[in-house]
């Protein structure tokens, strides 16, 4: 994990078309990335994409309880619910491609006319980010149910004993006992939005007009387009450093909310 961060740190200071000798460039790739209008849409999109993608891991909570009781055909409801999770990203981009187009798709069906979503600048990031949203609270559902089956049974009925329900059981009972599943949701939801591409790729190639790129879309642009590596390896420097802060961030926070 340290010699690609490394590796990609060096890359970034040089031209390099991934044949030919690497070029010494400095700093010119990151002078050049922070000028560039497609860089600024690309990060504008990820932030858009960060917080949304957290909706993801409440709703998760959320299903996750309802999953959690004891009722008949709830295996049943369970694999409905689990479905989505097993699904690969180029599978839901397709699925989500068919619902949203404007001439077949069910969403004309719904609202009584095409709307052409991904062609839109000013929708289609957002319903890229409503279809990767599809696996992703599964995904976070999934974590959550392992940490309530962690819970100790006795801790829980021994607060109803004291008149804890409801809201007050949630909150002050079971939740701090899911600090673990809630720590591993949101950073994996993070980086999933930080990292998001494939459903990029497949339901708008970036477009239209650049206006649904993202960091890491851009930085295979850049690296398998153009060939361009060095400035490409710049793009993946600046991505990390965002999730590292991030992620850092909710760490200290975390921590400082245990002790």
């Amino acid at each position: 994990m340290v010699y690609p961060i490394i590796s990609s740190i060096s890359l970034s200071f040089y031209n390099w078309d991934g044949m030919t000798p690497k070029t010494f460039a400095g700093f010119d790739n990151y002078i050049e990335l922070f000028h560039s209008d497609t860089f600024y849409t690309a990060l504008k999109n990820n932030l858009i994409w960060l917080a949304l993608f957290l909706f993801a891991p409440p709703f998760g909570l959320l299903f996750a309880l309802y999953l959690n009781q004891h009722i008949r055909g709830m295996r049943i409801v369970k694999s409905l619910f689990f479905a989505p999770f097993v699904l690969s990203g180029v599978v839901v981009g397709l699925v989500f491609s068919w619902f949203y187009d404007p001439s077949f798709g069910l969403l004309r069906l719904i609202v009584g006319h095409g709307i052409p979503v991904l062609g839109d600048p000013h929708t289609v990031t957002l319903g890229i980010i409503f279809a990767a949203l599809w696996p992703q609270t599964p995904f976070c559902m999934v974590l959550y149910l392992t940490g309530l089956t962690a819970i100790n049974p006795e801790v829980v009925e021994a607060a109803r004993m004291e008149g804890a329900k409801g809201v007050a059981l949630l909150w002050h009972v079971i939740l701090p006992q899911l600090r673990p599943a809630t720590f591993m949701a949101v950073v994996l939801t993070v980086i999933g939005a930080l990292r998001s591409f494939d459903l990029i790729a497949v339901m708008s190639g970036g477009g239209p007009f650049d206006s649904s790129t993202v960091l890491a879309y851009y930085m295979y642009d850049q690296a398998i387009k153009y060939y361009r590596e060095g400035y490409s390896a710049a793009i993946a420097v600046v991505l990390f450093a965002i999730m590292l802060v991030y992620i850092v961030f909710h760490l200290r926070r975390m921590l400082r909310e245990e002790r």
